[in-house]
C-alpha cells in the first residue's frame, strides 16, 4: 500500500478542506513516510468530540505507515487561539494548566499505537521547548522572520482586529508561538507536515513560512473541516453543552446515545469521518439504512465504532447492551440488564427513609433534575416519567415503584434516563 494512498482514502471521507500544493504533498507521500503532527490545547480536562476529527486524522496517517505526533500544547494553552472566538480567552493558571494537560494526555494516546517501531507515535508538549525560551530570543530567531502585514492577512486575526472586541498582543503572538513549534518540531523529529483543523489554516501556513525562511525546507500543509450538525450547531455541542471524551465528563453511554441520536442527514458523513470502518462498508450500511431507516442501522455502527475507538470494545458492547434495554418495557427487564443499566447510568441510591418522598423533590436534589421548578414544568408537559409512566404532580416514591431486585427507571425528557436503586 503507498504512503500516498492517504490522500485518496482523506478524499472520498470529505475530509481535506485545505493544502499546500496537492501535487507536491502527494510526490513527498510517494518517496516514503513522513512524521506528521496535529497540536491539542489543554482549555479543559478534557478533549471533546470535536477534537477527534484531527486526532483521529493523525491515526489514519498512522495507518498508512507515517509517523505521528501529537501535540499537547502546554505553552500555547497559556495563551490561547483567538481562531473561531469573537472574544478574548481567560488566561488558565499555572495548576489549572497542569492538571488539564494531565488529564487530555491519555486521550491524546489512547488512539495512537506507542509500540516501537517506525510508525510509532510520539507524545510531545510545546512547554518543554518554548517555557526556556527568553523573550529577546523569541523575537530575533522568530519574530523576526514574520511580518505583521502577513499576520493581519490570516484569518483568525483578521477577524478578531475588526471586531469590536480587538484582540490583545498576547493572543495575537499565538500564532507565533505555533509557528515555532513547527519548526522545532521541523528540525528535532523530521516532522514534514502539520495537520489540523481548518480554523488553523493561518497558523498552519506561518509555521511553513517560518521553516522556509529559516531553513530553506519545503514543508507541508492539510487541514480537515470543522464538523457541522445538519441543524447548524457545531458537531459535539449537544443541548447540555460539549460531548467530553472523558468517561467522567460524558460517561460511555451518554457518549453512544449522542451518536445514536444523530440525524439520518449527518449520519454517512459522520461514519466516513469519525470512524475507522471501511469506505465500501459505510457504503452497504448505508444502503441497509436508506432502504428501512427505522432500523438504525447507520447509527448502530456509529455509535458502536465511535464510542469503542474512544472508551474500547467493552464499554462499546456494555452501552449497546444498556441502549438495548430500552427497547422493553421496565418490567421486562432481568435483573442481569437492571445490573447492566445501574452500571451504564447515573444511578441514585433509595434509602426506605426516602420512601413517601415527593419523586420531583427527590430527583432534584440528587442532581436528576436541576431544580424543583423544572420538576414541576416537565411533570405538568408529561416530561418525566418513572418506569414508562407519566409522574402525576404530588407523587411520591414508594416500594412498589421497584423490581423485586429493587431498581426502577426515571426519565427526563427524551434522552436524559437515571437509574433508582432501592437499598435497605
Amino acid at each position: 500500500m503507498s504512503t500516498a494512498n492517504i490522500l485518496d482514502d482523506l478524499n472520498a471521507r470529505g475530509l481535506i478542506h485545505d493544502t499546500t500544493a496537492l501535487d507536491a504533498l502527494r510526490d513527498r507521500l510517494d518517496q516514503g513516510p513522513v512524521a506528521v503532527y496535529a497540536g491539542f490545547d489543554p482549555t479543559a480536562d478534557s478533549l471533546h468530540v470535536g477534537n477527534l476529527v484531527p486526532l483521529l486524522l493523525l491515526r489514519r496517517f498512522q495507518l498508512f505507515g507515517h509517523q505521528p505526533v501529537a501535540l499537547a500544547g502546554g505553552a500555547t494553552g497559556m495563551i490561547g487561539d483567538p481562531g473561531g472566538r469573537s472574544s478574548e480567552r481567560n488566561l488558565l493558571d499555572a495548576a489549572t494548566l497542569d492538571a488539564n494537560l494531565a488529564a487530555i494526555k491519555p486521550q491524546l494516546e489512547m488512539l495512537l499505537d506507542f509500540t516501537p517501531g517506525p510508525t510509532q507515535a510520539q507524545l510531545v508538549d510545546n512547554r518543554d521547548w518554548t517555557a526556556p525560551l527568553g523573550v529577546l530570543d523569541f523575537l530575533r530567531d522568530v519574530g523576526k522572520h514574520v511580518t505583521v502585514n502577513t499576520m493581519l492577512a490570516k484569518d483568525s486575526v483578521k477577524s478578531r482586529v475588526e471586531s469590536d472586541a480587538g484582540i490583545s498582543f498576547t493572543e495575537f503572538s499565538y500564532m507565533l508561538l505555533q509557528a515555532n513549534d513547527y519548526h522545532h518540531l521541523f528540525n528535532e523529529l523530521k516532522v514534514e507536515l502539520q495537520v489540523g483543523g481548518s480554523d488553523q489554516w493561518g497558523n498552519i501556513t506561518a509555521g511553513i513560512d517560518l521553516i522556509r525562511r529559516t531553513e530553506g525546507a519545503h514543508v507541508h500543509g492539510l487541514t480537515v473541516p470543522l464538523v457541522t450538525r445538519a441543524d447548524g450547531q457545531k458537531f459535539g455541542k449537544s443541548v447540555d453543552g460539549a460531548v467530553w471524551l472523558s468517561p467522567e465528563r460524558t460517561t460511555p453511554y451518554a457518549f453512544f446515545q449522542y451518536f445514536m441520536n444523530v440525524d439520518d442527514r449527518d449520519v454517512e458523513r459522520f461514519l466516513l469521518q469519525m470512524t475507522l470502518v471501511p469506505i465500501d462498508e459505510i457504503a452497504a450500511v448505508v444502503a441497509e439504512h436508506n432502504a428501512d431507516p427505522g432500523q438504525r442501522r447507520a447509527q448502530q455502527l456509529l455509535a458502536r465504532s465511535v464510542t469503542a475507538l474512544v472508551h474500547g470494545e467493552a464499554e462499546a458492547e456494555r452501552a449497546a447492551g444498556a441502549s438495548q434495554g430500552f427497547t422493553r418495557a421496565t418490567n421486562e427487564l432481568s435483573a442481569a440488564e437492571w445490573a447492566e443499566l445501574a452500571s451504564s447510568l447515573p444511578t441514585l441510591v433509595v434509602r426506605p427513609a426516602d420512601l413517601g418522598r415527593d419523586l420531583v423533590e427527590f430527583l432534584a436534589e440528587n442532581g436528576a433534575l436541576s431544580s424543583r421548578s423544572e420538576g414541576r414544568r416537565l411533570v405538568a408537559q408529561s416530561g418525566l416519567s418513572l418506569n414508562d409512566v407519566a409522574v402525576t404532580e404530588g407523587q411520591v416514591l414508594a416500594e412498589t415503584d421497584f423490581s423485586a431486585d429493587g431498581y426502577a427507571m426515571a426519565r427526563r425528557g427524551k434522552k436524559h434516563r437515571f437509574v433508582l436503586h432501592f437499598s435497605a
